[in-house]
């Protein structure tokens, strides 16, 4: 086991992550056969099976788990200890893991972007889902910050908010609502509500509103995305919810209409969140000090929605 070599680990360990031979090989480059062979030599060092196959499926055998635990735990330390370095050469470098939810990714590649223009060196890593994979991938600890739309009372993290933005309820401009005002929020009960996916963050929002204003939230259809909530919408499928920012061009383009109904635009804050007990990198405090003093400025059209007022 102790002469494995550290190419063998990090192999193993993108195998174990993404419990997939082709994965593992298309995220290090190699070819499925190598990385199986560096398994298997591994495997001989260890003793014992570290992967399972169920028909086409892999899984981690018990000594897998543990062994990948270790990995992730050595991997994050030398990481760390390759930020030191850079820090005391003065540098800014190295890799930068953000998991972002859905609809943060209309703002991130901005901010970015313009942070990678100062400090190039920094090697940027996203992993883009919805509110609960990347509430998973916070517990597992699998990237340096996050970005939430909503806090996250449930959990022990240091929270930064950084951007204004509001949830609003839009139509297409033909509905009977478009250009009405102050529609009450029982009138839903009768309309069709196009949802997102369960584990949205979003979907809750919509949900816990609904259930509040003694409507049954129950979705007429629900979608994966928000780019098929604005479709379904625009093909006047019936009334979707979603971020001000992520409607900005349909908004300014007409496409859409944004409904003056009982009890919105729900206000929130765009907030970065670590673990409290996270040793962050250079690069990741420098981070969160770039978007909390400059993501107004970047855009100011996401803290200054195009319209919340019906046409």
């Amino acid at each position: 086991m102790f002469h494995s070599t550290l190419q063998q680990l990090r192999l193993f360990e993108a195998v174990a992550r993404h419990l997939s031979y082709t994965r593992a090989a298309e995220e290090v480059h190699l070819s499925q056969p190598a990385v199986s062979i560096q398994v298997k030599k591994l495997e001989e060092q260890v003793g014992m099976p570290l992967f399972e196959r169920m028909g086409k499926r892999v899984y981690l055998t018990p000594a897998g788990e543990e062994l990948h635990e270790a990995c992730r735990a050595i991997f994050e330390r030398l990481d760390h200890v390759a930020n030191r370095f850079d820090e005391l050469r003065g540098e800014v470098a190295g890799p930068l893991r953000i998991g972002v939810v859905t609809t943060a990714k209309y703002i991130l590649p901005h901010l970015l972007g313009a942070f990678l223009k100062t400090y190039p060196r920094v090697e940027p890593q996203l992993k883009v889902s919805n509110r609960g994979r990347i509430l998973d991938r916070l517990d597992e600890n699998r990237d340096d910050l996050y970005i939430f739309g909503t806090p996250l009372k449930d959990r022990d993290v240091e929270d930064r908010p950084f951007l204004p933005d509001e949830l609003v309820l839009f139509a297409n401009p033909a509905h009977r609502w478009a250009g009405r005002r102050s529609i009450p929020a029982g009138a839903l009960a009768e309309e069709h509500l196009l949802f997102r996916e369960e584990g949205s963050g979003i979907r809750r929002t919509l949900e816990r509103y609904l259930v509040a204003h003694g409507v049954p939230p129950t979705p007429y259809m629900t979608l994966g995305s928000g780019e098929a909530i604005k479709q379904a919408v625009m093909a006047g499928l019936g009334i979707g919810m979603l971020s001000t920012l992520s409607l900005r061009l349909e908004l300014e383009n007409r496409l859409v209409v944004v409904l003056d109904v009982e009890g919105l635009p729900i206000e929130r804050h765009w907030r970065v969140v670590h673990a409290r007990d996270k040793r962050l990198s250079k690069a990741a405090r420098l981070f969160i000090d770039f978007v909390q003093s400059n993501a107004s400025t970047l855009l100011p059209a996401c803290g200054r929605p195009a319209s919340t007022t019906p046409a």
